[in-house]
């Protein structure tokens, strides 16, 4: 029978440093504020990968990319994977989704023309959509049109600043889009209609998915207003995009590579050429963005309340990865600065108001987010699934065994928007690299380009790559062989623990 409820929110592209509790000063987001003070915050949380797909088949499967191998935004996420939903199904559940979860289907259960396989991604196996984002924003569109909205013919253009003679990129100017009627606004209204209807006595599970703070980096008013640019943090950079470039093959490419058309609708020029000032100016954008994240998300706490749901509902606030928001040149979520990876996680669990208001510093993954619903909700995580609950460390118990180190990957294969297989010299299936980053060290393995090493307590930025320096090679070679025994650990286990025996078939994950 199935449990009490959980909201599980989850965001596109908020930086893990971006919480008001974790010290970033300034950003305005009471509500999300309030779930730190109630719940627990994890301050070392990692995307296991990026971008967007691969990230959320991770976070709904409790799978590493190498096993999933749903690597990239175009790649098929293979059916046998149980996910979050087909759990939930199984638990009794019937699991909601408003938003997407941009997961392609597998070709072997599909025809090759199926119109899934036209666009990034499609709602996830097991989900019920209550409200999606694709294919191409249709059911948003719609929604603009049918509350008065004259859409332009290339409807991207809705993201465009106010004004016909706004410049394309510009964010000091408004969306042309009024914030009751943001994509923000859309899904909380689909939320609502959502947690009206709930049967009384019928628990839910909803995922509630928001595309903010992803570009098209611009703003409804009063939101895009809402911060000075000369108050938000200066980009942590190197002197020259150059300079940045010079450090590694991969990131020469995407310094060389990226636009600002895939962040500013109508932009023109390198991502990597953008002033400080252009910068602090899209800074102050993100923030505005996030906070009309948290107003909408006051609406649906306050709905919660109402309804006398509120304490008997486990909310989970996440995000699919990170932004690298002009750090070291760059826009997007590649290659392998943390800013791409670390994450927000916080818990409120209303059974543990005692542990209200906690900070967690152990290093945590996206992985260990699906087996810490299904724990809380008395369910059986799957017994190969990489990711641990991390009920114990809301008990205050954290386990004497957990990780002392965030593992993260990253496939930058072709794709149709992204060719840097040419460019580099590299396979489809070279083109990859795994990180192992601890408290100390952090190792860059790439499977055909030279690694990288950096010592973050002297340099925490990751501006001085040591993996060439003979007196770090003993330290390149220790990580090295901890990321291969990391790898080997987590190879593929969904039929390991099975075995035949004169007894019979005999599961030794179930038994331990």
């Amino acid at each position: 029978m199935p449990g009490p409820n959980v909201l599980f929110i989850v965001v596109d592209q908020w930086r893990g440093d971006m919480l008001a509790r974790l010290g970033a000063a300034g950003l305005r987001t009471p509500n999300i504020d309030r779930l730190c003070r109630e719940g627990t915050t994890f301050a070392s949380h990692y995307t296991v990968t990026v971008p967007c797909g691969p990230s959320r088949a991770s976070l709904m499967t409790g799978l590493y990319a190498m096993t999933h191998r749903a690597v990239q935004n175009t790649i098929p996420l293979d059916r046998r994977h149980a996910n979050l939903a087909t759990e939930l199904r199984a638990s009794g559940y019937d699991p909601a989704l408003i938003g997407y979860s941009t997961s392609v289907p597998d070709p072997r259960a599909a025809a090759p023309g199926d119109p899934r396989f036209g666009w990034l991604g499609d709602v996830m196996e097991g989900f019920r959509p209550i409200c999606s984002f694709e294919p191409e924003k249709e059911s948003y569109f719609g929604w603009l049109a049918q509350n008065g909205v004259e859409l332009p013919a290339k409807r991207d253009d809705i993201w465009l600043p106010e004004g016909a003679d706004a410049v394309p990129g510009a964010t000091d100017r408004p969306s042309r889009i009024p914030a009751h009627l943001s994509d923000t606004a859309f899904f909380t209204e689909a939320a609502l209609s959502y947690l009206k209807g709930v049967t009384p006595g019928r628990p839910f599970f909803l995922h509630l998915g928001y595309w903010r703070p992803h570009p098209p980096f611009v703003a409804s008013a009063p939101y895009h207003a809402m911060y000075d640019p000369a108050e938000m943090p200066a980009p942590v950079r190197a002197e020259s995009a150059e300079a940045e470039a010079a450090q590694h093959p991969l990131l020469e490419f995407y310094l060389r590579d990226t636009s600002q058309g895939g962040f500013f609708q109508g932009a023109q020029g390198r991502a990597a050429d953008m002033s400080e000032a252009e910068i602090r100016q899209m800074r102050a954008t993100y923030w505005g963005l996030m906070s009309e994240i948290d107003d909408q998300l006051g609406r649906v706490f306050a709905e919660l309340e109402e309804a006398g749901l509120w304490d008997d509902t486990l909310i989970v606030f996440t995000s699919d990865h990170g932004e690298q928001l002009g750090d070291h040149h760059l826009l997007g979520k590649v290659a392998y600065h943390d800013e791409s990876y670390h994450i927000p996680l916080v818990i409120r669990d209303p059974r543990r108001p005692d542990r209200a208001g906690e900070v967690e510093t152990a290093f945590t993954e996206s992985v260990d987010v699906m087996p810490t619903i299904l724990d809380w909700l008395g369910a059986t995580p799957p017994a190969h699934v990489d990711g641990r609950s991390l009920l114990p460390f809301l008990d205050g118990q954290p386990p004497a065994d957990w990780r002392q180190e965030a593992h993260f990957e990253y496939d930058f294969r072709n794709v149709f928007y992204s060719r840097p297989e040419e460019e580099l010299g590299v396979g489809m299936d070279e083109a990859s690299l795994a990180v192992i980053r601890d408290g100390k060290w952090k190792y860059v393995h790439f499977a055909a380009l030279p690694p990288l090493l950096f010592d973050l307590e002297a340099d925490p930025h990751q501006f001085v790559n040591l993996a060439a320096d003979p007196a770090h090679a003993a330290v390149v070679a220790e990580y090295a062989g901890r990321m291969l025994s990391w790898r080997m650990r987590h190879a593929d286990r969904s039929l390991t623990g099975y075995a035949s025996s004169p007894g019979g078939l005999v599961n030794r994950r179930a038994a331990s």
